[in-house]
């Protein structure tokens, strides 16, 4: 572990400005699954049923190729 450079990243981000440190971790952030507050508000419910189903499909295709490679590669192929 590089511990000089997580030093010097954790002051630098100390000094930041709060808005500097909102968008740090704006770009930090995962935003595929990751949904502010007003996104959802401004779903109604039938948004919200269609993102949350999108987003099982993808965890379960992420878990299904990592539990069994070999499926994957097949697919591929």
């Amino acid at each position: 572990m590089n511990l000089q450079l997580v030093e010097s990243l954790a002051q630098i981000i100390n000094r930041l400005t709060p808005e500097e440190q909102e968008l740090l971790r704006d770009k930090t952030t995962f935003k595929k699954t990751v949904l502010s507050q007003r996104e959802v508000n401004s779903f109604n419910a039938d948004d919200i049923s269609e993102v949350i189903y999108q987003m099982r499909e993808e965890r379960s295709e992420q878990l299904m190729e990592a539990c069994f490679p070999e499926l994957s590669q097949a697919r591929q192929e």
